[in-house]
């Protein structure tokens, strides 16, 4: 099975922190979408491993993507070896993704910048025929898009969310265990992303740069290549 765009992360509920509303505009749009998370996600403080891939499951129905695994790599131990390279590699192989989505470089999160790293490299190699996958033959994504989640970053473009916001933000509500929550166990101690004030951020922030396209909700992105536009494109600017 073909995937038009693959969401790499390094745990459930990155993809839908950062770009659940892009996720959600192209399934809407007929595109086959999937995201790839490449740990359990097992280190976090709150909930557990069973409820994060419930939770998963929950959002993935949400945002009405086509495809979600998950890598099983460790957490908190995302490195770029060989063998984790394989695990990408045969990813992007098995769905010949056009387009693919990751972490920036620069992040507060080591797992984050460690994906980033791990899933570019891979990207690469799984173009080279004498990386050896089994049956599965050479495939490079046409574009690597790298998406925003601690730090901030001059964009090079923006999608307009304001139609998926809504299914961003019901996404984002799945993972009851990990963000601002008043009906969950009240003995889970609070952390960074469970607070209120971190849901608003992820508004707020949706808003700013959503406003610097006319837009209501927009998500940043970062592309290394050159963007190619139509004569009618200039238009949409």
């Amino acid at each position: 099975m073909k995937i038009d765009a693959l969401f790499f992360a390094a745990h459930p509920d990155d993809a839908e922190l950062c770009c659940g509303g892009t996720i959600a505009k192209l399934a809407a749009s007929g595109k086959k979408t999937g995201i790839i998370d490449l740990t359990r996600g097992e280190l976090g403080t709150r909930g557990s491993v069973s409820l994060r891939r419930k939770e998963a499951q929950s959002a993935a129905k949400a945002l009405r993507i086509t495809l979600r695994k998950n890598l099983l790599i460790p957490d908190g131990a995302i490195e770029n070896t060989f063998s984790n390279r394989l695990k990408v590699i045969r990813i992007i192989r098995t769905y010949r993704p056009d387009i693919i989505f990751f972490p920036h470089y620069i992040d507060r999160h080591p797992d984050h910048f460690h994906t980033h790293e791990l899933v570019k490299e891979s990207a690469f190699y799984s173009g080279l025929a004498k990386v050896k996958t089994g049956n599965l033959t050479p495939f490079r994504p046409g574009r690597n898009y790298y998406y925003m989640q601690t730090y901030a970053f001059e964009p090079s473009l923006i999608v307009d969310v304001t139609s998926t916001f809504s299914a961003k933000l019901k996404a984002i509500n799945c993972y009851s265990s990990q963000f601002f929550n008043t009906s969950f166990k009240a003995e889970q101690p609070e952390t960074y992303i469970s607070s209120k004030g971190f849901l608003d951020y992820i508004e707020a922030r949706s808003r700013f740069y959503g406003f610097q396209i006319g837009a209501r909700h927009g998500e940043p992105f970062v592309t290394e290549e050159k963007i190619k536009i139509s004569a009618k494109g200039l238009f949409e600017i």
